[in-house]
Order: structure tokens, then C-alpha cells, then sequence
């Protein structure tokens, strides 16, 4: 996602294979700075194979003339915009990596390095054990670029419209559609469900 942690698996992939395919999800509702950090970041890492991949322009005009579906159903928002560009762009795919952790909380607080979505792929979360230490270090240790929004009191970072800041004590995604219900986009959802021990595979 190129948001506040993304630079640790990134880096990790770089040194890996810079050609590893890397899918970035430009909703058209992001930050600024996360569109210039992804830019810079592909660049300074050397990542040679960063697909970006936006909303169907259909969709939206049929969908989401106004680009205020966000404020009467961000759920349907997230689908439009996150699960369904992202679901075809990993139709070629067998396998995809992601960064999340359970120190995250919330539905991803029982997540395991193994789980299956709903097309039968296999999702890898090989950062899943990691805490937030581990994460500062590994940032520091490599002389890694954090995400500039990190540093303004962003500790999660997604669409400008459903992210706020962050106070002091708060959980790192209290942030994330503050003053709603909802905790997750709907990318790691299984049959319309977040993943929960005993899903995984």
C-alpha cells in the first residue's frame, strides 16, 4: 500500500528480487504524500515491476459520480475502489504477500502467516508476529524513508477522506473511519468476513 509501514516488506522484497511483481492501489481518493512517497520509494528501492492499478472508470461514473460515496456507505465505497480493482489485478497470481500484523488489533490480532481468500489464493503474512518495535528498528536499522504523513500523527495511513489523526494513546488505527463501525476495507475479507482463527489454511 506504500503507507505508514509499508518500507519495511518493501525493502524486504528489494533485496529479495526487485523485479517481484508490487501492486499499488490508487483509489483516487489517497493522500498527496503517499503518491509522491510511492513514486520515490519504487525509485529508491529500485522495484522494477510496481502496477498501479485504479478504479474502473465506469464503476465510478455509474457509482460514484459526486466521489461522496464514501460519507453514506464507505463499505460499498471500499469495494468499489479497493476490493474490486484489487481482486482483478491478482487474478493471474496464485499467491500474494501482505504487510499486515497483529499488534494492528482488531480482526487481525488472531491472523496467522497462512490464509486463504475467497478466489483460493494463498495470502502470506510474513510480517503477522512482528510488534511496532520491530518495525522502528528494521526502519532505522536499514536507513529506511518512513511515509511523511508518519510524522504528523498518521500511524495508518489510507484514503485522505477516511483517515484522520492520531492523539496520543489512541490505538495506531483509531484514525481509520473515525466515529464508524468499520475496522477494515474489505481487501482481507473471507465469504464477507474479516479473517478469524480457523480460517486459515
Amino acid at each position: 500500500s506504500f503507507g505508514a509501514e509499508s518500507v519495511a516488506l518493501l525493502h524486504m522484497v528489494s533485496v529479495h528480487d526487485r523485479s517481484v511483481p508490487v501492486v499499488f492501489l490508487d483509489t483516487q481518493m489517497l493522500f498527496a504524500e503517499t503518491l509522491d512517497y510511492q513514486r520515490d520509494l519504487a525509485e529508491r528501492l529500485g522495484l522494477s515491476d510496481v502496477r498501479v492499478i485504479q478504479p474502473d472508470r465506469i464503476e465510478l461514473f455509474l457509482r460514484d459520480p459526486e466521489g461522496e460515496l464514501h460519507l453514506s456507505d464507505p463499505d460499498a465505497c471500499c469495494t468499489l475502489r479497493k476490493v474490486e480493482p484489487l481482486d482483478d489485478a491478482l487474478g493471474p497470481f496464485d499467491a500474494w504477500i501482505t504487510e499486515r500484523k497483529r499488534f494492528q488489533g482488531g480482526q487481525r490480532t488472531g491472523m496467522e502467516f497462512f490464509e486463504a481468500d475467497d478466489f483460493g489464493r494463498i495470502k502470506v503474512n510474513p510480517l503477522a508476529h512482528w510488534t511496532p518495535q520491530d518495525v522502528q528498528d528494521y526502519i532505522l536499522n536499514n536507513r529506511l524513508p518512513q511515509h511523511p504523513l508518519v510524522g504528523r500523527g498518521f500511524p495508518s495511513i489510507g484514503c485522505a477522506p477516511c483517515t484522520s489523526r492520531v492523539a496520543a494513546g489512541e490505538d495506531p488505527r483509531a484514525g481509520r473511519w473515525r466515529g464508524r463501525a468499520k475496522l477494515e476495507c474489505g481487501i482481507h475479507f473471507v465469504n464477507g468476513r474479516a479473517v478469524r482463527p480457523g480460517t486459515q489454511i
